[in-house]
């Protein structure tokens, strides 16, 4: 089945965001109750590229396939879960890169390296990590797993502050997030 990708975010409502989010379908792992563990082999960089044996992974549909997948558990190791096995999975940072964000009707969606999209609120928050003067920002992705912004969708969350609050805060969804580790 080819892969039609999304339109930029920035010509998306935040209804139209909605849907896509709502209409993603991924595997019921959190169902599932695999017997056995092993390690996959794989890597995830902390620039998002994704390995296997010290192989990068070249195709963006097996890494999205591999992606939901994807899950971590209370002591921060990352799996992939099948109904089968799971398999432990090296994370060098975060498992997904946060490309891009708009602020739309209250609203702060971010698109992943995946091309997922995610909304910010209390589901979903943002997370300032490191010093204040080289901070870090994860966004909390989906069943454990966060995204870091990379430094252009930083500067646009930056931004966003700025224009709206002219402090180093954003709101979504009625939730605040700091923008500066504390």
């Amino acid at each position: 089945m080819p892969y039609d990708p999304p339109p930029e975010l920035a010509e998306l409502s935040l209804a139209q965001i909605a849907e896509q989010v709502a209409a993603r379908k991924l595997p019921p792992i959190e169902l599932w109750s695999p017997k056995s563990s092993r390690d996959s082999e794989m890597r995830i960089a902390a620039d998002g590229s994704w390995y296997h044996q010290g192989s990068k992974i070249s195709r963006p549909a097996m890494v999205r396939a591999f992606a939901g997948l994807l899950t971590r558990d209370a002591d921060g190791q990352h799996w992939l879960v099948t109904p089968f096995e799971r398999q432990s999975i090296d994370v060098e940072d975060a498992a997904f890169i946060a490309t891009d964000v708009i602020e739309q009707a209250g609203s702060l969606a971010f698109r992943l390296n995946t091309d997922e999209l995610v909304v910010a609120g209390l589901d979903n928050p943002l997370r300032a990590a490191g010093v204040a003067e080289t901070p870090a920002l994860y966004l909390m992705a989906r069943r454990g797993c966060e995204a870091r912004l990379n430094r252009s969708t930083y500067q646009q969350l930056a931004e966003i502050a700025l224009q709206r609050s002219n402090s180093w805060t954003v709101r979504s969804q009625g939730a605040t997030f700091d923008l500066v580790p504390q």
